[in-house]
């Protein structure tokens, strides 16, 4: 049953990504263009997942399991520290300049797109050198 649950929730948010237009790096980075070419359209899309995420949230805080029986456990952290506005700022930057954030990235691989892959690769990479580092930190 985890299984069937988490292919479905994937293929339901890849569907989404793909749909939405988020797998584009053109229309990305037409989002992200304030003061050329401006894209609003994605605006709708992240509205629409904030809204469903605002909603799930709500619904995980009232339940002490998931559909699956995991446990659910909630962030409690509401501090926000260097790390956190450096990693916003890194992220931020890595969309921009890619025109993907990881999940886009992962299912626009999908597509055999030669950014993606790049994108990917660079990211991995990425976690790599922030795990290494932080365990020498």
């Amino acid at each position: 049953m985890r299984a069937a649950i988490a292919l479905l929730s994937g293929l339901v948010f890849g569907f989404g990504l793909i749909r939405g237009g988020m797998t584009d790096p053109a229309k990305v980075k037409g989002f992200l263009d304030l003061f050329g070419a401006w894209d609003p359209s994605l605006a709708l899309v992240m509205g629409g997942a904030i809204a469903v995420g605002v909603v799930a949230f709500a619904l995980a805080r009232r339940r002490r399991r998931s559909w699956t029986g995991d446990a659910i456990d909630l962030p409690t952290n509401t501090t926000i520290d260097r790390r956190l506005v450096g990693g916003g700022l890194l992220f931020g930057a890595g969309w921009g300049l890619g025109g993907f954030c990881p999940g886009p990235a992962v299912v626009a691989l999908g597509s055999g797109l030669g950014a993606a892959w790049v994108f990917v690769i660079a990211m991995l990479l990425g976690m790599v050198v922030h795990d290494r580092w932080l365990a020498g930190a």
